[in-house]
């Protein structure tokens, strides 16, 4: 129960919905360009992800292979390093009061989702 009063929370006052509309848009870009097919998976995959943070958890994919950390390290290059700052800078935000607290953690959670989204996977933490 708990955790979803923090998601609810989260997705109205914890810019959920900001987050999961940006990665949505990026990943309708991605499609759009089929060589980034795989980057708008990655870019669903947080949009789900930063929809309901509280009770999930990224855990590594055992079948990830080279193919995704080769382009892990063209995503860190492109778009991860300046997603993780802003999710860095928003739980700095978040953390400065005490109601903001659980959001910021949150936002810390999503960096490396953001830094390095592929090859994991979005699991419940039941």
């Amino acid at each position: 129960m708990i955790r979803l009063i923090l998601n609810l929370l989260w997705l109205i006052f914890g810019s959920g919905i900001v987050l999961a509309i940006g990665y949505g848009l990026a990943a309708l870009i991605c499609f759009a360009l089929i060589v980034t097919i795989p980057f708008g998976v990655a870019s669903l995959r947080l949009a789900y992800y930063s929809l309901w943070p509280f009770g999930r958890t990224l855990v590594t994919k055992p079948s990830a292979g080279l193919a995704s950390g080769v382009a892990n390290v063209v995503w860190v290059i492109v778009a991860g390093w300046w997603l993780a700052l802003m999710h860095i800078m928003a739980g700095i935000a978040q953390c400065v009061t005490i109601i903001g607290i659980p959001f910021g953690i949150a936002n810390f959670k999503l960096v490396p989702a953001a830094f390095w989204p592929l090859g994991r996977e979005v699991v419940e933490l039941d």
